[in-house]
């Protein structure tokens, strides 16, 4: 068999889209579907403005943080948190057995950190690339146990 590899132009979804299934269905063969489950949260400032929002999914027994963002003028506010700790609420209410997350070193890791999420693994900074750090949060585990 001879194979040809491209590079995919066209960014519509439709080649990725193609990919998972190719991955989720080896996953379902082995008793492990996917199935992911979208959340999404919106912070609304009086004036109607977006101040926040958070993307994630759930899979595999997991929430995965995919996005959690803060308008600049928002900041210092407590609405990073209060998304975060609606998404665990969430999460624990579905039946989920925690979140887990990513984000770079000069993003938010102390933010985290001081909510409980225990770091998982880590991209070393190579040429300049900054460290992408993986922090996860089991609900009914302790930190450090």
């Amino acid at each position: 068999m001879t194979i040809t590899i491209t590079t995919v132009a066209s960014h519509d979804g439709g080649f990725s889209d193609t990919v998972e299934e190719l991955i989720d269905a080896t996953a379902a063969k082995l008793g492990y579907p996917f199935d992911p489950v979208r959340f999404e949260l919106k912070a609304v400032d009086e004036a109607g403005g977006l101040a926040g929002g958070l993307v994630a999914h759930a899979v595999q027994g997991w929430l995965f943080l995919k996005l959690l963002g803060v308008a600049e003028a928002a900041r210092g506010q407590g609405i990073g948190r209060a998304l975060l700790a609606k998404a665990e609420d969430h999460a624990r209410s579905s039946g989920l057995v925690g979140v887990y997350l990513d984000t770079f070193e000069f993003q938010a890791p102390r933010f985290y950190e001081e909510l409980g999420y225990t770091e998982c693994g880590r991209l070393p900074a190579i040429g300049g690339a900054p460290q992408r750090i993986w922090f996860a949060k089991a609900f009914g585990v302790t930190k450090g146990a």
